[in-house]
């Protein structure tokens, strides 16, 4: 494992060979890493370098360290569902800091979904869908605040995606259902017609009930067709506003 001595940020190096020998199986999980003076030695840094190097692994859940005689740091196991929380996070900070455009978002987002569908139809379990049942039900209640409707929205998408039984469509779709779905609801919550809404994610339950995925299909679509006409409508009437004003 080779760095640039030169290089300003050499913490970041040295997590990145490090990260890329994990990645490459020369260290394997559970083993134990080299200790921060023999690192240190290797990089021919310091060891509060090699220590920064070390916290921005164990960020990314590469590593975990552990005190005592037979303490270190070791090669951690990554699990999905470990990774989930940092997908969301990523997927969010780059749809908000490079302005990614509402209908954008939203055809990604339908797009992949829409992938699941056969998937879900074919894999999904009485618990999927007691849980779009349980999350339609509730999009009906009386008094329910829009942030609660937003919140049992992602729900009930969620347990589409997960429905698909494939843990690898969850984890990449983690970012498109809990990451966009939320920013494209700020937009269009204020505006949407909860009714329409719900009657959609019925006609969405009733066919992976009945393990039609390509009805299921064709609702997310009219689902995606209704979602990019509301939004272009709420950011027409927000230009509009900005220029009266």
């Amino acid at each position: 494992m080779k760095i640039d001595p030169t290089s300003p940020d050499l913490s970041a190096q040295i997590a990145k060979a490090i990260r890329d020998a994990i990645v490459a199986g020369d260290l394997i999980v559970d083993e134990r890493l080299p200790s921060e003076a023999e690192l240190a030695e290797q990089f021919e840094v310091s060891r509060a370098t090699v220590r920064e190097a070390l916290k921005r692994l164990a960020a990314q859940s590469l590593i975990r360290t552990q005190r005592g005689a037979f303490g270190g740091a070791f090669v951690n196991r990554l699990s999905f569902e470990e990774a989930y929380g940092q997908q969301i996070t990523t997927s969010t900070l780059l749809l908000s800091m490079n302005e990614v455009s509402f209908d954008t978002a939203c055809e990604a987002r339908y797009a992949l979904e829409r992938a699941c569908a056969p998937l879900c139809a074919q894999r999904r379990t009485a618990d999927h869908l007691a849980t779009m049942r349980a999350e339609i039900h509730r999009q009906g209640q009386q008094g329910l605040s829009d942030e609660a409707f937003c919140a049992s929205d992602v729900a009930f998408h969620r347990a589409l995606v997960d429905g698909a039984g494939n843990p690898v469509l969850s984890y990449q779709l983690a970012g498109a259902v809990e990451a966009m779905q939320p920013l494209m609801n700020m937009i269009t919550f204020t505006a949407r017609n909860r009714s329409e809404i719900i009657a959609l994610h019925t006609g969405i339950a009733d066919a992976l009930e009945a393990r039609d995925g390509a009805e299921a299909e064709r609702v997310l679509e009219r689902l995606c067709a209704c979602t990019q006409s509301l939004g272009s409508a709420v950011l027409a009437e927000r230009a509009r506003r900005k220029t009266d004003g």
